[in-house]
């Protein structure tokens, strides 16, 4: 079996790495002293329409971002990971986090096309005008709402938000919690309980709502990741009246469709995005090491050190190859949800321990605002409670080795 690359993934995986390097790299300094209040993007706090994981507090002015998307853009990475029949590379999932991981090397975010996966295949060819083409071209950002106050991690048997018909509209009642981006959003997709007795087993049906649409309205949430700017909101849906048009998919279907999302969107390139992070640290611990002296001779030296630096790099090599190949495996139309809820855990425990390990070895620096490592280190945090707990991804695993779902002799 050969487990490396095309030479078309691989060439595209040394451009992307080497525009970051080029591109984003030197301006992580101007970033991280910039206040993320100061600048906006398109309606946004960050490029590309959501920000999830973006937990650093900097920002750029605009002409910066608006810099960076050309050279996306021009470059083919852009939309490397949509589908060709709207416009894109078609390089599929494992396009997509090959693509992820370079780019989240950096903590200014190379501009890539934030588009809602849930959507490809089923729109109306309305629905992709008005939205997904927007999404493409960097126009339009979206945001995914599922979550509420009592429905975090059983949101099909828990979910309060109601849609009742009238005539030939939807009148949506409820409130949606931890919407990431959502008070930014020039749309959102929502999940309501279309029918209370099968719920998650045809009850619930995916709704576009757009920003301006009446009876819609936000509170930001202030957590301890974004201090001083929030990136969660509330969502209070007071009879916001939906049209027929802007049902996604088929009534009945919205949690199977936010479920295409979660697996994709908040799972597998959550595998991408440790990786990014956990990479370039460790390349910036080993320097560090090599040339941080201390009673005579460099740290690099002390075994204590290169333990933790070997803790780290095998955390990598193990993350990528699951990643990796279950990406490969997705791209083949195979079931990878548990497998995704495997690097979901793997990603979020693997890499906060690692970028603890990270921040020690750094010692007081590590601890600096002007340094990538603590804003990465709430990343790495979130990833452990963000798009479910790691204890809620390991009941999902128990479930799939118990029902015999998955197969792991080898």
């Amino acid at each position: 079996m050969d487990f490396r690359l095309d030479d078309t993934l691989e060439a595209m995986k040394l451009n992307v790495r080497n525009i970051v390097k080029n591109e984003c790299l030197p301006l992580e300094k101007q970033y991280l002293s910039t206040p993320p209040e100061t600048y906006s993007y398109g309606g946004h706090e960050l490029p590309g329409g959501l920000a999830e994981e973006r937990l650093s507090f900097g920002n750029l002015p605009l002409d910066q971002w608006k810099r960076l998307e050309k050279i996306s853009k021009e470059a083919g990475i852009f939309t490397m990971h949509v589908p060709e029949e709207y416009g894109g590379g078609g390089t599929g999932a494992l396009g997509h986090i090959v693509v992820d991981e370079e780019v989240r090397r950096s903590i200014v975010g190379l501009p890539i096309a934030e588009v809602p996966v849930m959507m490809y295949g089923s729109s109306t060819q309305e629905q992709v005008d008005r939205y997904i083409l927007p999404c493409v071209r960097g126009e339009k950002g979206y945001a995914f709402a599922q979550t509420e106050p009592q429905a975090g991690s059983d949101p099909g048997g828990m979910m309060q938000t109601r849609a009742i018909s009238d005539g030939s509209d939807w009148i949506l009642d409820g409130t949606k919690m931890f919407c990431t981006g959502g008070g930014t959003a020039d749309f959102l997709l929502v999940q309501a309980v279309t029918d209370t007795n099968k719920r998650q087993h045809g009850g619930v049906t995916m709704f576009i709502v757009d920003k301006n649409m009446s009876g819609l309205s936000f509170a930001p949430i202030q957590t301890w990741i974004y201090p001083g700017k929030a990136h969660q909101y509330f969502v209070y849906l007071d009879g916001v009246r939906i049209p027929k048009e802007n049902i996604l998919g088929d009534i009945g279907q919205g949690f199977l469709l936010g479920q295409k999302w979660l697996v994709h969107q908040d799972r597998l390139l959550r595998g991408s995005m440790a990786l990014g992070i956990m990479t370039r640290a460790l390349e910036m611990a080993v320097d560090w090491a090599k040339t941080r002296i201390t009673f005579g001779k460099p740290i690099a030296e002390r075994q204590a050190i290169q333990w933790m630096l070997t803790d780290v790099y095998v955390d990598i090599m193990a993350l990528r190859d699951m990643t990796r190949h279950t990406a490969w495996r997705a791209d083949r139309g195979e079931d990878v949800r548990v497998e995704c809820s495997m690097i979901k855990y793997c990603a979020g425990e693997w890499g906060w321990r690692s970028i603890d390990k990270i921040m020690q070895i750094f010692g007081g620096l590590g601890e600096t605002m002007d340094m990538p490592i603590p804003h990465w280190y709430h990343s790495l945090r979130h990833a452990r409670v963000g798009g479910g707990t790691s204890e809620i991804h390991k009941f999902v695993m128990a479930r799939g080795l118990l029902q015999g779902r998955i197969a792991w002799e080898g």
